[in-house]
Parts: structure tokens; C-alpha cells; sequence
């Protein structure tokens, strides 16, 4: 007898609603003074691809709990989502205005030549790479709505100061400053979408916020057009840091005012609502993560776990491309011939091609728990297109390579799919924390390399940044595949081992042996108020340690 099956009869053993028949299935039992009825072959409320029976408090649940479910879900969407979706849109904005600076005097009033723009670009990364350990710890540990504000107030004063700078030692400064400042916003934002929402959610909630990324994109380019025409004694680049800077410091307001901490400490939910939230995220979603403490066993099996590796290497990358068209995606576009103004608003419907790629993946992702993978492979197979276009020129015309462009403004749709798959698949605080930092790591270390692809003495046409960004998207598709292949081998694994199919959507064993199909986990999802939670269920254990936890494809 292995662990599995040791594990399995302890499990079932504890349960007084569910035991193995003489043929090996399972079937309801009626506790001593239990006044449930035992359910036959036409009550059977049997999930066909869980080969488990539910009892039948779990799923006739009235309107009441349909509804506060909703409710719920309605309350917890209205207060997050805008807020983390504005603060993306800042947090792009800050990153990447400096692509459109560089167009509107930046390069030469700071006296930058050779690689040295490259490196004023990779340096943020550095910065981010420093401080993103130690802020996925802090994330975990401090009251996280608190530590993000003060981060949010921190990250405006560098913004602003930047137009202070009038030397490379200046701007590679504040440059890295302001990747330490920013490096806390994204493993902040996973941390509470992993909180507050289901495995059905996260990737949707994900997809929406990460797609404030893009719209700031858009939105930066029509500050830098406007800002383009100014003319005095302050440049136009200066002052695009300036109103940037002085907005993020401010919204750091609204976060301190309206961000719950945890579930616990969200005033816009009634008492009994918090306890619903906490209770619909451990019966479909990852666990608790407040009450949880640093764990070196998580860290050991993050480290030893196949997949983060698969997940660090797409995102390492995803991230060399998008750090080298980020930052030179103005550069490039003047050099198909248009000026400085019009080369600005072509970003705009790049933008947009990028906001929708993210939001609607984002969304099939949440829908079907077998299109993760799937969709990585798609927005990324228009990038490779769009580079082979682009590195084939001059030969091609100037629409041509636009259209190039454009198609590499799926690429980043790549990252959001994979911050959805740490959030959806990993368990347990400290994993999944740590998963988070690897996944930052590479994104750091990609978006450095990135940029020093495009050599100054390959300007107009930087043939090897282009070549470099064909090779990442192709390698890209080859993991993304395997990846899906290794989840799919390991869930069919512990379906053997365990002897349940489990579910990808559920959070496992819970309440004492209960365990949903893949039918019932969007309905219990609403109406968590159903199910008699135990002290054990709220325990902070991993993805490879929950009975019956199925990894999303």
C-alpha cells in the first residue's frame, strides 16, 4: 500500500456522508441522528466526471444562497477590479513613457550615446530584480492594502524626480529606483486575486486588471501626443514625467481609503458575506492566505516541482521581446518613416490590440480550464509572424513592416496566461509566493537582456533584435506545449493514484471528505454558505499535499 492509498482511506475514513460501496464506488451514508434522508438511484446527485455522489445539502441550495453568492461576487468585482485596474494603467504608463521621451529630447538633453539609452532601459529591471524577493515575502506577511499605498506614494515621487535628471548617472538612478518601487504592484495584485477569488475567476479578474497594462499604453500615448506640442523652457519629455509622477502620488489615496487588507477587514462586506468569501475561496479556490506563516518545506517543493521551471523559462521569454519593443517601440516605428508625433499614435492601435488580446484570453481562460496552454500557443504565433516580417526588411514596404508591428502586439498577452496558471494552480501561501518571485525573476531578467538586443549600430533596422524575438516566440510555443502535456500526464497520474477524478476548478478534499465535480464547483462557487467547513480545511498545505487537486490545462 502506497501513501496515496493511506491518504485516500484516512480521508474517506474521517467522512460521515460518503464511504466505498462493495463495488469500489462511493456512496452516501446516513450519520446516527442524522435527520438527512439517504439518497436513491433517482435522487442520485452523482457528478459524472468526479464518480463521486454529493450530499444533497450541498447542492439544493435555496435562492437565498444563490443570490448572496452573487452578491457577493458583485460587491468584491466593484471595489477591486477598478482599483487595481487603475493602478496598472499607472504602472505601465511610469514604465514605459520613457519609449515615448526618447522621441521628444530625453536622449539628447541628457547626453545619452551608444548603448547607454539601452541600458537607462534595462536598468528598471534591475531594480525590479533586487527588490522582487523581498516584496513577495512582505506581500504575504504586512497588511497588504497598507504596504501597496505607501509603495503607490514612494513610486510618484520617482516618477517626478526623474524630470529633475539632466545625466545618464541621473536618469540610471532613478531609473532603478523606480523598478524597486513598481516591483511590488504585480506580486501584490496576484497575492490578492489569489485571496479574494475562485480557480474559475482568476484567470478572467487577471485578465481584466493586466489589461490596464495596455490601456495605459494607449492613454500615455495620448499624454505624449499632447505634451508633444508643448513648447518653453521645459521640454515636453520633462513634462510627461511630472504629470505622471504627481497623478500616481495622488492615487495613492483612493488605495489607502477603499483597499481592504484581507477579507476579514473589508468593511464593504457584511459579517456574513466575509464569512462566505473566505469560505467560496477554500471550496474552489487556493486556500486562506492570511493567518500563514513562512514554510522552507513549500520553498523545497516549489523548487523541485517541474512546472514552475516550465512557467520561469515561458516567462523569460515572453519578457526579451517585450523588452526590447517597449522600450524601442517609438525607435522602430520612425524608422518605417514616420515622425516623432505620428509615431506616437501608432502606438495607440497597438494598444488596443494588446487590450483586447489580454482581456479575451483572460476570459476564455476562466471559461475552459483546458485552454491555458492553448492560448499561449495563439497569442504568441501572430508575434512570430509579425517579427519574420519585420526582420525581413528592407525588402518588404513600410505597411508591411506596420502590419509586423502590430501583430507583435499580441505577445504580451503571454504573461497575464501565465500569472493566471501560478494563481489557479499553485497552493499554499509560501509556494505560491515563491512561484511568484521565480516568475518576476525571469520577467527582470528577460526585460535587461531585451533592449541590449537592439545595438545602436544597427539602427534603423536592428536585425538581431528581431531575430532574437523570433527565436524566444518560437521556444515559447515548444514549452507551452510540453507544459500542457506534463499537467495533463500529472492529473491523470493522481487520478490513478487516489482513485477520484477530481476537479480543476475545485480546491480539493474539503469538509471532512467531500469533494466536488467538475459539474457542481461552478455552482458551489456562489453558494459556499452550503457546505460545513472544518478548522482543517482552512490549513495553508500545497497544491501536491490536497487529495483530489486538479491542475487547469
Amino acid at each position: 500500500m502506497n501513501i496515496a492509498d493511506i491518504v485516500r482511506q484516512q480521508v474517506l475514513a474521517a467522512s460521515s456522508l460518503i464511504k466505498y460501496d462493495a463495488r469500489g464506488e462511493y456512496s452516501p451514508v446516513q450519520s446516527e441522528g442524522s435527520t438527512e434522508t439517504t439518497m436513491d438511484d433517482s435522487q442520485d446527485d452523482r457528478a459524472p466526471e468526479a464518480g463521486l455522489v454529493l450530499p444533497q445539502h450541498v447542492t439544493e441550495v435555496g435562492d437565498g444562497g444563490s443570490q448572496l453568492g452573487k452578491r457577493v461576487l458583485r460587491k468584491i468585482d466593484w471595489r477591486l477590479i477598478p482599483l487595481m485596474f487603475i493602478t496598472y494603467n499607472l504602472n505601465f504608463m511610469d514604465k514605459t513613457i520613457l519609449s515615448s521621451a526618447s522621441v521628444f529630447g530625453l536622449r539628447e538633453d541628457t547626453g545619452l550615446h551608444g548603448q547607454q539609452y539601452s541600458w537607462v532601459s534595462s536598468v528598471f529591471y534591475f531594480g525590479y530584480f533586487f527588490w522582487e524577493y523581498p516584496t513577495t515575502l512582505l506581500v504575504a506577511r504586512l497588511p497588504v492594502a497598507k504596504y501597496l499605498t505607501i509603495n503607490t506614494f514612494f513610486w510618484g515621487a520617482v516618477v517626478a524626480l526623474t524630470a529633475a535628471c539632466s545625466t545618464y548617472g541621473g536618469l540610471i538612478s532613478v531609473r532603478f529606483m523606480l523598478g524597486v518601487a513598481e516591483a511590488t504592484i504585480t506580486p501584490a495584485f496576484m497575492f490578492i486575486t489569489s485571496t479574494w477569488y475562485t480557480r474559475d475567476e482568476i484567470p478572467t479578474r487577471t485578465g481584466i486588471w493586466f489589461a490596464g497594462n495596455s490601456v495605459g499604453g494607449l492613454v500615455a500615448s495620448f499624454i505624449a501626443y499632447g505634451v508633444g506640442h508643448v513648447e518653453g523652457s521645459l521640454h515636453p519629455w520633462k513634462w510627461m514625467y511630472i504629470m505622471l509622477g504627481v497623478l500616481t502620488f495622488i492615487w495613492g489615496i483612493p488605495l489607502l481609503l477603499l483597499l481592504p487588507d484581507s477579507i476579514e477587514k473589508a468593511k464593504f462586506l457584511t459579517e456574513e458575506e466575509r464569512k462566505y468569501a473566505v469560505d467560496r475561496v477554500v471550496l474552489a479556490g487556493t486556500g486562506r492566505t492570511d493567518h500563514t506563516s513562512w514554510k522552507l518545506d513549500q520553498v523545497i517543493e516549489c523548487l523541485s516541482d517541474p512546472k514552475t521551471w516550465l512557467i520561469f523559462s515561458m516567462s523569460l521569454l515572453t519578457q526579451i521581446p517585450n523588452g526590447g519593443t517597449q522600450n524601442f517601440g517609438n525607435l522602430v516605428l520612425k524608422s518605417f518613416g514616420f515622425t516623432s508625433l505620428e509615431s506616437t499614435l501608432l502606438v495607440i492601435p497597438a494598444s488596443v490590440i494588446s487590450a483586447c488580446t489580454i482581456a479575451g484570453t483572460g476570459w476564455l481562460a476562466g471559461s475552459y480550464r483546458q485552454m491555458n496552454c492553448i492560448l499561449i500557443v495563439c497569442v504568441v504565433l501572430p508575434a512570430v509572424v509579425g517579427s519574420s516580417l519585420i526582420y525581413v526588411r528592407p525588402r518588404t514596404s513600410s505597411g508591411v513592416q506596420l502590419f509586423g508591428y502590430f501583430l507583435l502586439s499580441t505577445g504580451p498577452g503571454g504573461i497575464p496566461l501565465l500569472i493566471s496558471l501560478v494563481g489557479a494552480n499553485f497552493k499554499g501561501v509560501t509556494k505560491k509566493m515563491t512561484m511568484t518571485a521565480l516568475l518576476f525573476l525571469a520577467y527582470c531578467v528577460g526585460n535587461i537582456a531585451g533592449p541590449q538586443f537592439f545595438r545602436a549600430s544597427e539602427a534603423p533596422h536592428y536585425n538581431t533584435a528581431f531575430r532574437a524575438i523570433l527565436v524566444c516566440y518560437c521556444l515559447v510555443v515548444g514549452l507551452a506545449v510540453t507544459l500542457r502535456f506534463y499537467l495533463q500526464w500529472f492529473n491523470a497520474r493522481r487520478e490513478k493514484e487516489e482513485g477520484v477524478k477530481g476537479s480543476a476548478g475545485a480546491g480539493g478534499i474539503i469538509a471532512a471528505g467531500k469533494m466536488l465535480g467538475e459539474t457542481e464547483v461552478r455552482q458551489i462557487s456562489e453558494q459556499a454558505g452550503a457546505v460545513e467547513l472544518r478548522p482543517e480545511d482552512y490549513d495553508d498545505v500545497t497544491d501536491w499535499k490536497t487529495f483530489g487537486f486538479r491542475y487547469r490545462l
